[in-house]
């Protein structure tokens, strides 16, 4: 991608593999966005109506209660502790966030933004709009000298990979070898499914045994959607290093980036509530269990996907083709070039379908494997 050059919507690539897929008897499965499908909570529901007063500008650093309720879930959630108000900043869903960082943080031509190699698009395309360039690689030492903004993501999307303290230390002390700052997306740290992380609590950048006390030129960006299904709420934040998050303050008040006051009441009482997020967790846990052995019934193989919304899945073969063979069961995924030129032979499939939907794509990739 040339500086400053923006691709193609990649999606529209997907319009007659989706028309292929409603052509199914039995109707559509979309398993190719993660989008939540079930319901917001109650609780949730009933604080935004009781915040629907809302005849006063909002206040772009969020409410104290607000700040301070994200500070309190770092360190209940994350192990992060010791954050202050000032460290942390709600923003209008995560994904603004990520396509403007580069920019906000003042980034240009000659500048380089490191990415997984798998990886959201959207990293890709933040560099692009502040000019700079994207450069995809999982290992530090990959990163060029000219790396100014380094992006995480555990768990990954599109692969449920997780990063380990160990792992994300050697990051942060590449980025700071290089003068370059850090953003952890862990948009899907309350979805761990294998050992050690069914159990154990997914690590953040900020997380003391990465950085110690240090937070310096390191963020964190987490969003509601998939915890709370919060997506269409457009909900998230980020925290860490105050500096940083002074400055993305300052540029948010000058373009006018608020969070709509009712959200905000609403953030409050969804980041202070853990009862709803493992009802959502079970479901996600239970929609894998049923999904995951049909695809390797059906011959797939299921790579990384220890964690996160996602299986990543391959057949060896081209990932279009695969798109296509999914699309003649009813079935939608993403194909992995929309993650990354070395993908060309993975798909992404979701589980943000219904249970019955879930059903009916199990029995369906279960029929393809007993004809195999």
């Amino acid at each position: 991608m040339a500086l400053g050059e923006l691709p193609d919507y990649p999606w529209d690539l997907m319009a007659p593999y989706a028309a292929r897929a409603r052509a199914h008897p039995d109707g559509l499965v979309d398993l190719s966005i993660g989008s939540p499908v079930d319901a917001t909570p109650d609780l949730i529901r009933e604080a935004l109506a009781v915040a629907t007063d809302a005849h006063a500008y909002p206040q772009t650093i969020g409410t104290p209660a607000l700040r301070e309720a994200i500070v309190e879930w770092f360190g209940r959630r994350r192990g992060v502790p010791g954050l202050t108000v000032d460290a942390v900043l709600p923003t209008i869903g995560s994904k603004e966030l990520v396509a403007f960082l580069p920019f906000m943080l003042g980034l240009g031509e000659g500048d380089a933004v490191a990415h997984p190699r798998a990886a959201y698009p959207t990293y890709a395309i933040g560099a692009a709009l502040a000019g700079a360039q994207a450069v995809a690689g999982d290992d530090p030492a990959e990163w060029p000298e000219n790396t100014k903004l380094v992006w995480l993501n555990s768990p990954g999307n599109p692969n449920g990979r997780v990063l380990g303290v160990e792992e994300l230390r050697a990051a942060v002390e590449r980025a700071r070898e290089l003068g370059a700052y850090v953003a952890s997306d862990e948009c899907y740290a309350e979805l761990g499914w294998e050992a050690p992380w069914d159990a154990e609590r997914i690590p953040s950048v900020l997380d003391p045994r990465v950085v110690g006390d240090d937070h310096h030129n390191v963020i964190a960006v987490y969003s509601l959607s998939k915890q709370s299904n919060l997506a269409g709420y457009r909900a998230a934040f980020v925290a860490g290093d105050r500096a940083m998050i002074a400055r993305l303050t300052n540029v948010r008040k000058h373009a006018g980036l608020m969070l709509p006051a009712p959200l905000q009441a609403a953030m409050v009482v969804a980041v202070g509530d853990e009862a709803h997020v493992d009802v959502q967790r079970e479901r996600y846990r239970a929609r894998r269990a049923e999904l995951k052995p049909a695809l390797e019934a059906a011959g797939f193989r299921i790579d990384d996907s220890e964690a996160g919304l996602y299986l990543w899945a391959t057949e060896g073969r081209d990932a279009w083709e695969s798109i296509g063979r999914l699309a003649d069961l009813g079935i939608l995924g993403g194909p992995g070039v929309f993650y990354g030129d070395d993908y060309p032979r993975h798909v992404r499939l979701s589980l943000t379908a219904t249970d019955e939907r879930i059903a009916a794509a199990a029995s369906r990739l279960h029929t393809l494997g007993e004809s195999l």
